[in-house]
């Protein structure tokens, strides 16, 4: 899996039916080369003529994950049944009907030598579906793996934030901006490719007029399910201020929005669990628990792998979609009904 966030390739090991859990192996998080990076962030939002050839370079960079996951796995490709490949998304436009992850799946399999399961996201759009979020599924069977009580909140601070509300049945949706606003301040401003543990921030004001500006925007009133693009909100309200301000703000934002989603849920959580690259955030964690007023924690609270997790879903839902189970559901995407999805390639 590789996120919004464009940090580079979660890779993770989990035995499973796509059911039940039956256990975790290794995972390791290998960083996008600087110069793909940039090639990458040149594409989000419209493509372009380079598409197919960053397509072929993400590709190879997975592939070297999946070797490198073997080697410390001490595993070979033939001890592996099922790839799940994400891709690396470039445009979310589900209301187009349009969601595009680029990669190749057959290159892969063919790279890897493991039968590859990619292309999650296509069908639920066409039946009608937002694409997104697709991990709550996971989610699910992580919480019914741990035995934990319900009402529960699961929020993934990625790029863009999403929550997974799970009770009687499963509720998700994007809520807003998670790191992508934050992390492209710092790289503007500071050079630094994300706000490490939230010190700017921590250093700085939270403009009240400003923050309010970035809330006044019709996606917190619109009902669930509802997905974003990781480009749908802009950092214009905080031009000006200064660097700790400017990321104390669109922190602040970040928390915020989350808060906002709140209204949507059909029962209040007991308690959120945090993952994605945000839970790394002391500042955003702390503005989060003040904002909900319940107990936030990160996921490893609970014994769950908060970096490695979506690259888990993804094994999760390609062996969903090998025996054709439903990746999205009416209450998670938006989807007509419940449908599977991908596709799958062979290696030969």
């Amino acid at each position: 899996m590789s996120g919004t966030s464009l940090d580079g390739i979660d890779a993770a090991l989990l035995r499973s039916d796509g059911e039940a859990i039956a256990g975790f192996g290794p995972a390791l998080t290998q960083p996008y080369a600087p110069d793909l990076r940039e090639r990458i962030r040149a594409l989000l939002g419209k493509g372009g003529h380079e598409a197919g050839a960053v397509a072929r370079l993400v590709t190879e960079a997975h592939a070297e994950a999946v070797a490198a996951l073997l080697n410390r796995a001490g595993m070979t490709a033939k001890d592996v049944a099922w790839l799940g490949f994400h891709g690396q998304t470039i445009l979310h436009r589900p209301d187009d009907a349009r969601t595009w992850q680029i990669g190749d799946g057959a290159l892969l399999a063919r790279l890897t030598r493991i039968a590859t399961v990619a292309d999650f996201r296509s069908m639920d759009v066409a039946m009608g579906g937002q694409g997104a979020p697709l991990v709550p599924l996971y989610h699910a069977a992580l919480a019914r793996h741990a035995g934990l009580a319900p009402p529960l909140l699961v929020l993934n601070l990625g790029g863009v934030g999403n929550v997974t509300w799970i009770g009687d049945a499963l509720l998700a949706f994007d809520t807003g901006p998670g790191n992508a606003l934050i992390d492209d301040w710092m790289l503007k401003h500071a050079g630094s490719a994300h706000d490490e543990g939230g010190a700017t921030a921590a250093r700085g004001r939270v403009d009240e007029a400003a923050l309010r500006r970035l809330l006044d925007h019709p996606y917190f009133y619109a009902p669930p399910p509802k997905s974003l693009d990781r480009n749908d909100f802009s950092a214009d309200a905080v031009q000006g201020l200064s660097l700790a301000d400017g990321a104390a703000t669109l922190t602040a934002f970040t928390a915020a929005s989350v808060a906002r989603g709140l209204q949507h849920l059909p029962q209040r959580p007991v308690r959120c669990l945090v993952c994605g690259g945000g839970r790394h955030n002391a500042t955003l964690m702390r503005m989060l628990t003040q904002q909900l007023n319940m107990p936030v924690e990160a996921v490893e609270a609970v014994g769950w792998r908060g970096d490695s997790l979506e690259a888990e879903a993804f094994a999760f839902l390609a062996a969903r979609a090998v025996r054709g189970l439903s990746l999205s559901l009416p209450g998670t995407t938006g989807v007509r009904l419940a449908v599977s999805g991908g596709r799958l390639y062979q290696p030969d």
